[in-house]
């Protein structure tokens, strides 16, 4: 899991660096492809298709709707925003699958549990301070994204347990292509990129395959009570990226929100006497 959120921590700051001068939505339709083209050459090697007919189902129609708004949105967020406020709201995406497996699947929450749940969202409003004069409009673009996530990661649930790895890679790398061609059919500047924003995306390629596949490996072999608070790692990448690469200075309150949200977090991912 940590290998995981290194190598997405490192993607995004691939990516942000390549949309300094290719149109987001073209990023992501390289990443999708180069994604598509590596999975489906495991799945291949394992003697597996890489998109078997157990793809087609409501729960995958439903989980790939939400992934498809999870990964555009929190592209434009790692364009448009600094990458460690964006990697810092994100973080709450644990506290909404947990709220939404009560919602939607019944699970009982104390109000222990609840009240971790409400304090881990306050502290993504310290992070976008609505209505204050550091608001930017441009942080929502984070907070849909977390929704997206957390609606896949509900959805992953009932996803069926026949599909290999390599196979869910497919798919995943599928709506990001389809993410990216959305924004380019609505924003255009679909631009063949200089070899040295080339060399970006390819970068920005490997480590979220690198990604997405340590993240698949961890969350099927590993209990997820044990690995899911090594998630929070992320933003510890994130913010040593965004500042040693991007100059950014995070401020005190998106330090604040982001040490709340990683508290309640990992205090509702490991304490189950709650």
């Amino acid at each position: 899991m940590v290998a995981s959120m290194a190598g997405f921590a490192v993607e995004d700051a691939f990516l942000k660096a390549a949309t300094r001068e290719v149109a987001v939505g073209m990023a992501l339709v390289i990443l999708g492809l180069a994604g598509i083209v590596v999975f489906s050459g495991v799945a291949l090697r394992a003697g597996a298709a890489p998109l078997p007919r157990s793809i087609i189902s409501r729960t995958m129609a439903i989980r790939s709707g939400f992934e498809i708004v999870g990964r555009l949105f929190y592209a434009l967020a790692i364009a448009l925003t600094p990458i460690s406020t964006a990697s810092a709201i994100l973080q709450a995406t644990p506290l909404l699958v947990v709220l939404g497996a009560a919602l939607i699947f019944g699970e009982r929450i104390g109000w222990r549990r609840w009240g971790l749940i409400l304090l881990g969202f306050a502290g993504v409003l310290i992070i976008l301070r609505p209505g204050l004069e550091g608001f930017s409009a441009l942080s929502l673009l984070a907070l849909i994204a977390m929704a997206g996530f957390a609606g896949r990661d509900l959805a992953t649930r009932a996803a069926p347990l026949a599909l290999s790895n390599a196979q869910l890679g497919v798919t995943g790398f599928i709506m990001l292509t389809l993410s990216g061609v959305i924004i380019l059919t609505v924003t255009g500047g679909a631009v063949i990129p200089s070899p040295a924003t080339f060399g970006l995306l390819a970068g920005a390629s490997v480590f979220g395959i690198m990604g997405y596949a340590s993240l698949t490996q961890a969350m099927r072999t590993g209990a997820v009570g044990v690995v899911t608070p090594f998630r929070y790692s992320r933003l510890l990448f994130a913010v040593v990226l965004g500042v040693g690469v991007f100059g950014e200075r995070p401020d005190a309150a998106t330090l604040a929100g982001s040490a709340l949200i990683v508290t309640c977090g990992i205090v509702l991912l490991t304490r189950r006497d709650l």
